[in-house]
């Protein structure tokens, strides 16, 4: 008789830094994050808006450089961010890159 041993995975030991993502766009009626750490879902990360119509929410990556946007209203914004980077995407806009270091 062979007996069944369970094996333990260990918890990763990846750090993860808490990184705040914001969009200044007080006319916009909803915001939600959308980028590789998430797979581009743009329904999953709804972003809140402060009194000042500044849009925000924060997030726990690992260190790693994210390609990201912001999907406001139905429709992917395509406005510049001052001091932000930019990479030019597949389909021919820009994403906005995050480093995480």
């Amino acid at each position: 008789m062979t007996e069944k041993k369970e094996t333990k995975r260990k918890k990763s030991s990846i750090k993860k830094k808490e990184i705040e993502f914001t969009l200044y766009a007080p006319e916009v009626r909803e915001v939600f994050l959308a980028g590789d750490f998430n797979s581009w879902n743009p329904q999953t990360l709804p972003m809140q808006k402060d009194i000042n119509g500044v849009w925000k929410i924060k997030l726990k990556l690992p260190v790693g450089r994210y390609q990201y946007k912001f999907f406001t209203d139905g429709a992917w914004f395509e406005g510049p961010l001052p001091d932000a980077e930019v990479i030019t995407n597949p389909f021919g806009t820009q994403n906005f890159i995050k480093e995480i270091l």
